[in-house]
């Protein structure tokens, strides 16, 4: 179980707003974090691991099929849970098991269906309190047992406006072995894991990196010109991630992320209580 400060944690901000076209096989009517992994969708599952740190604030960054994220919501109990309903003049509705999530606040803002994600995160940072020097931001489509408390230990000591956590990904490609004569040595199927890192999302900023960084245009990547000046301003650290981490960006990690869930010991759930 993870150790929490005693210091309220920051807000987690996690981008929701994408159409996950990629992902068209396995459901035409959701957006991709709403896909799920066993019974809940994948958005829960990344709620639930900032939650294991002590995260309760959590601000949803939404476009695509907005609604569907309203819904879920709205009805959080009766998603989770067996419920009876009675009907008539005085309806009543039971909840059963007391399954809860008591202590989450859950902000769902609207950013607009066709914002980028530096657009995203300027619109809903108005849902920021002005005690909220950091926020913790990623994407609502990926999953890993990053330790959360250490993350943000990491930035803070770093003093940076961004933090990014760098994990290796699985390989998706063969690799070939190229001898210096041009001659091929050898095949490597799908190596489990590549030798370069990206950014795995799971983010901390300073609130002061919008205002500097991100643009009013609603068609601002925070991926590209936000995260470059601030790489050429030195204000970008990386917190890397040795452990688990990984995307639900095909349909065949969608079979991989269900199944490590139905398997009992889906790794991301290392820090849950």
């Amino acid at each position: 179980m993870p150790k929490t400060s005693p210091k309220p944690m920051p807000p987690a901000m996690i981008l929701c707003g994408g159409k996950g076209t990629r992902l068209r096989d396995v459901s035409e009517i959701l957006p991709k974090p709403m896909v799920p992994i066993g019974e809940q969708p994948i958005v829960w599952h990344i709620m639930r691991t900032y939650a294991a740190f002590g995260v309760n604030r959590f601000i949803l960054c939404l476009g695509y099929k907005k609604e569907e994220f309203i819904d879920y919501f709205l009805n959080f109990h009766a998603h989770a849970t067996d419920i009876t309903v009675r009907l008539g003049d005085k309806g009543k509705v039971t909840y059963h098991n007391n399954y809860t999530e008591a202590d989450w606040e859950v902000t769902l803002a609207h950013t607009g269906e066709e914002t980028m994600t530096g657009g995203r995160v300027r619109i809903a940072s108005r849902h920021l309190k002005a005690t909220d020097s950091d926020f913790f931001l990623t994407y609502g489509d990926g999953v890993s047992d990053v330790n959360i408390a250490e993350l943000y230990a990491f930035h803070k000591k770093q003093k940076k406006a961004l933090t990014l956590t760098a994990v290796h990904p699985e390989g998706r490609f063969g690799e070939l072995r190229v001898s210096p004569s041009g001659e091929i040595d050898g095949f490597t199927e799908k190596p489990a894991r590549t030798e370069g890192v990206i950014n795995g999302g799971f983010m901390v900023v300073k609130k002061k990196f919008i205002e500097q960084y991100i643009s009013p245009d609603y068609d601002c990547f925070f991926e590209q010109d936000p995260l470059r000046l601030a790489v050429e301003d030195n204000q970008c650290a990386a917190f890397e991630h040795p452990g688990f981490w990984q995307c639900m960006d095909t349909p065949r990690e969608y079979q991989l992320l269900n199944d490590l869930w139905k398997s009992g010991a889906a790794p991301w759930t290392k820090y849950w209580k």
